[in-house]
């Protein structure tokens, strides 16, 4: 690998400018199979701050930057005289009030005269090259200083509204504004442009949320008007000419059962020489919805679905995501299969990708699999999944082998609580519990991951255009935060300790077997967590660390991902010709759009959806003030810690309120009593009571309550 690093950077150094990441592959003439090496060694560089990858994948030293003190960046938030900037490599920038230049929270800005000292890294902004909007959500106050507004999100001042809108919006309304500075200021004022309703209810507040990260939830008229001539075309002969035809074939849907985008479905048989035979159907999503048009363009900036605890904002009109390409039982539908030999210990032998159209034969639930497999299933159920059980058996038994198999590989699966709500008639939350998922879930999601590696496999082997997914290295200076806490809490860390600073997914699975079972299990979870990268998109095979796998990407839901639709749409042209320069030519380009775009859209949808949960779930907690609960510290922080209640709802605890103690915050993932050596961390159980929920900022509070003594 140092050899690989070595030409990497004279590569650059000699070019004395940014490079695309293929040029440079190019100039040291990589092959195929010094690939993975070469990918290696480039993240190890990216990773220890070698090289630098900018916003528009190119390649640089990061000298140059570093010699005119500037770098490239975006305001992260703003407070009263002063506001914060992270650089595109991912370091806080303090700057001045005096230094802003008229930038405002979400501009991309140049950074100049950077400096560090004591208390980190300062400077100044030098220029705005990109505005962010000025539309912002918030509450309305009433004050003795007239009528404010409250910003959600990074300003951390209020701003007084307009004269002009002031009677537009009452005291506790969820509201949109634009803001500007006043004339000859530096001051903000507030122009309420929109009212939402009481800021107290979370449905309303989740209205504000879609509009605060630029979430659009109506389609055009005339994307709608393609989806419903699309849907009104049904299946014509033409349409099955050359597609494999299995509908005789013992396939089934297996979703939630309050799912209606059905897209996609399973079939698993036995092989006679050992093995299996998995078929993988996914809607033929990339059949209706044509490169380039209305519908596509709105698909492509959605990027995906986006779901609320009320909603559902989808990626496809309902007409298509709930209708034509919906695998519903019965219906005949078209399909992209993917067709997998597997031998009997789960290694993938031969894989084919065809069109084709199918006809499930059961609309298959979770919790009825579930108790199909637990044999305590009603005689209806039994006899409603008859058509399918041999099925549903193969696949139950594949799915076992494959969990073992992604185990021996060094899979990373640590346990994330997801949180599922039930709503009232009137759209308010009375119910907060822990998501759960059985084994028919498992079971799915086990022949999905394979599914999504054979077309990765096959996008790589014939070398054209693609969206992967990825998830690369931990970054080495976290893995060194890791080891300290592995070592805190008593375990071995050598196996994260590389002579060049890398580590593996065996390494990080080898320490969460280690936690297992142990009080640090929690602390260990989290902390590998916040090690690992954040998985995202690109037209590069980087590999995905926490599946322990070379290739990945997404092809299984196309009605609500559009990198699946992308994936989709060149595979069909891929399975027609074979003439890898024209399918660059056509695809080359549209990959990389889909890949950024997708990566971007995802981050919205997911920062949206945390948004709503929590208010969703201080909505609940509002109805239970004073009431006391069992849980366990799930944060630490210097003012306080978090605790996490057994039905998924977190809250904060200032760490004044636990008396006759003297915690001190340890700088890592503890509070420390110096006089009683007590110490609170991650995964202690704690006793709290419910003292005070926001519904408009999500903010839940806590107080210490000291149990019972018996």
């Amino acid at each position: 690998m140092k050899d690989y690093k070595e030409k990497i950077l004279r590569c650059l150094q000699k070019s004395k400018q940014s490079l695309p990441l293929y040029s440079i592959m190019r100039t040291l003439r990589i092959k195929p199979e010094q690939k993975k090496d070469f990918f290696f060694a480039f993240e190890a560089l990216r990773n220890d701050g070698s090289i630098i990858v900018t916003k528009k994948k190119r390649v640089k030293l990061p000298d140059t930057d570093k010699q005119k003190g500037t770098a490239e960046g975006t305001v992260i938030s703003l407070s009263h005289g002063f506001a914060f900037a992270r650089t595109d490599e991912g370091h806080d920038v303090f700057v001045h009030e005096d230094s802003l230049n008229g930038a405002f929270l979400g501009d991309r800005v140049i950074l100049s005269h950077l400096k560090r000292d004591a208390k980190g890294l300062s400077g100044d902004i030098e220029s705005v090259t990109e505005r962010a909007s000025r539309l912002l959500t918030g509450v309305i106050h009433i004050t003795e200083n007239g009528v404010m507004f409250s910003p959600d999100g990074a300003i951390r001042f209020e701003v007084p509204v307009s004269r002009k809108s002031a009677a537009l919006a009452g005291d506790g309304d969820k509201v949109q504004v634009r803001l500007r500075r006043k004339a000859r200021s530096r001051d903000f004022e507030a122009e309420i442009v929109k009212r939402y309703g009481k800021a107290g209810s979370a449905k309303v507040c989740s209205d504000a949320i879609l509009d605060e990260y630029g979430i659009v939830t109506e389609f055009s008229q005339k994307a709608l008007a393609e989806a419903e001539e699309a849907a009104a075309q049904g299946i014509t002969p033409e349409d099955l000419k050359g597609r494999l035809d299995l509908r005789d074939a013992a396939i089934c849907t297996i979703d939630g059962e309050d799912a209606k985008d059905l897209d996609d479905a399973i079939s698993v048989s036995k092989r006679r020489s050992g093995g299996f035979h998995l078929g993988v159907h996914i809607a033929d999503v990339s059949h209706y919805v044509k490169p380039n048009g209305d519908l596509d363009l709105e698909a492509r900036a959605r990027g995906t679905s986006v779901y609320f605890a009320d909603r559902v904002v989808p990626m496809l009109p309902k007409v298509l995501s709930n209708g034509v390409c919906s695998l519903n039982a019965g219906e005949d539908k078209l399909a992209f299969s993917a067709l997998i030999d597997l031998d009997a210990d789960g290694n993938i032998e031969f894989y084919r990708f065809c069109k084709s159209v199918i006809r499930s034969k059961v609309r298959g639930v979770y919790s009825e699999v579930n108790q199909l497999f637990a044999k305590t299933a009603s005689p209806e159920l039994r006899e409603k999944y008859h058509p399918v059980i041999r099925s549903l058996n193969a696949a139950r038994e594949l799915a076992a082998l494959l969990k073992k198999h992604f185990i021996a590989n060094g899979s990373v699966d640590i346990d994330t609580t997801e949180s599922e709500f039930t709503l009232n008639e009137d759209g308010i939350c009375v119910d907060v519990r822990p998501r759960t998922t059985g084994e028919a879930e498992q079971m799915i999601e086990a022949l999905m991951i394979t599914a999504n590696r054979a077309a990765a496999m096959f996008a790589k082997e014939r070398g054209i255009p693609f969206v992967y997914r990825v998830h690369e290295l931990p970054n080495p200076e976290r893995t060194k935060t890791l080891i300290q806490i592995v070592d805190a809490a008593g375990l071995d860390s050598k196996p994260l300790k590389h002579k060049d600073g890398t580590v593996s997914s065996h390494d990080f699975a080898n320490i969460l077997e280690q936690a297992k079972g142990t009080p640090a299990q929690k602390v260990i979870s989290h902390q590998l967590l916040r090690t690992m990268a954040k998985a995202r998109y690109d037209v590069k095979p980087l590999g995905h660390f926490g599946l322990a796998l070379e290739d990945y990407c997404h092809f299984t839901s196309p009605i609500r991902r559009y990198p699946d639709t992308a994936i989709h749409r060149i595979l069909s042209d891929a399975l027609k010709t074979k003439n890898k320069d024209s399918l660059k030519q056509k695809y080359e380009a549209f990959a990389v759009e889909a890949a950024k775009m997708s990566s971007d859209a995802e981050i919205r949808a997911m920062s949206a959806e945390r948004s709503a949960e929590s208010c969703y779930m201080a909505e609940y907690m509002l109805q239970h003030i004073g009431e006391v609960y069992d849980g366990v510290v799930s944060g630490v922080t210097q003012r306080g810690i978090f605790v996490e209640l057994e039905n998924s709802v977190e809250g904060f605890v200032p760490i004044a309120s636990i008396p006759n103690s003297n915690y001190r915050f340890d700088g890592a993932l503890s509070m420390v009593d110096p006089h009683t050596g007590s110490r609170i961390t991650i995964g202690t159980p704690m006793r709290v009571k419910v003292v005070s929920a926001d519904v408009a900022t999500g903010r839940i509070d806590f107080i210490y309550q000291e149990k019972d003594r018996k």
